[in-house]
């Protein structure tokens, strides 16, 4: 039976650490670090992940700023918010929620964020920076993986991962950060043939495809890692991953349950990507944690 890797509990210990390192930084300096979460229209998904990011950062003794906009905003109003938070020196990450409104251009408001301020890591600059090697800011649900996996001690080098989804946000950055971990990568989607065979292969499987226990136990390599990045809704109301978590652990070494298991380490990310940037506006060391 597979080692259950808790993100419950690493999370909660990355923002511990980042709350005394704020507490730090505020005793000692008078500086707190500051991160401007903008929303735009009614999406109740969004306004739940949000309320939680919120919730974080004032645990963690970070700045809060919200900003809920209507969801026929023009883009331009957006964008001369985004400059002004840009110029504001209290405010070190940005992050405009996703999805916007179809009138609006997601590529014009994720480029018009300072890549010094883009915690979320998608600016093309933090894109190209993470493509070779020298991440500013790294995705935060990416980053949130790699967390997981260095604190369970888990050596990537050499090892043949698969990631199965190729999204701008999860697949494509995963692919990059175990690049960098000297692994060997293949990225996987709704176009690869034989896709069971492929994960078959994989010492280590990152399933971020977003469709319900699609990866079955038996498509596992026995004392292979697995890692569910997805959370999916059923009809009934509950959760579960991209993962056939019951089966899957039968053959894996070590596995991460959906949810509470990669989902929150991605708001710890966060924070940590905001408690960076203010230790670079600063000039402080830019190793948090």
């Amino acid at each position: 039976m597979a080692h259950i890797i808790d993100g419950k509990r690493i999370a909660a210990e990355i923002r511990e650490t980042l709350r005394q390192d704020v507490q730090w930084l505020r005793e000692q300096h008078g500086w707190v670090p500051g991160l401007a979460v903008v929303i735009v229209g009614n999406d109740p998904a969004s306004k739940v992940y949000v309320r939680m990011k919120r919730q974080a950062c004032e645990a963690a003794g970070i700045a809060s700023f919200h900003y809920e906009l209507p969801g026929d905003i023009q883009e331009r109003d957006l964008l001369n918010l985004i400059h002004r938070l840009n110029a504001d020196p209290g405010v070190h990450g940005i992050l405009t929620q996703l999805p916007l409104p179809s009138h609006i251009s997601e590529r014009a408001i994720l480029e018009a964020i300072s890549p010094f301020k883009d915690v979320d890591g998608f600016h093309p600059y933090n894109v190209g920076m993470l493509s070779i090697g020298e991440p500013l800011f790294a995705p935060c649900t990416p980053f949130g993986v790699m967390e997981l996996l260095r604190v369970e001690g888990i050596d990537l080098k050499s090892k043949h991962v698969v990631v199965v989804g190729r999204s701008n946000i999860v697949g494509k950055p995963m692919a990059m950060l175990m690049l960098a971990a000297h692994a060997t990568v293949t990225v996987c989607h709704s176009r690869s043939q034989d896709l069971p065979g492929l994960v078959r292969s994989a010492d280590v499987v990152v399933a971020a495809v977003g469709r319900p226990r699609m990866i079955q136990g038996d498509w596992i390599k026995e004392g292979a890692v697995v890692v569910d990045v997805g959370t999916n809704r059923l009809s009934d109301g509950s959760l579960c991953g991209d993962v056939d978590f019951v089966t899957a652990a039968e053959r894996a070494s070590y596995i991460t349950p959906s949810p509470g298991g990669v989902g929150p380490m991605t708001i710890a990310m966060l924070l940590k990507n905001t408690v960076k940037s203010a230790r670079r506006e600063y000039g402080l060391s830019l190793q948090v944690g």
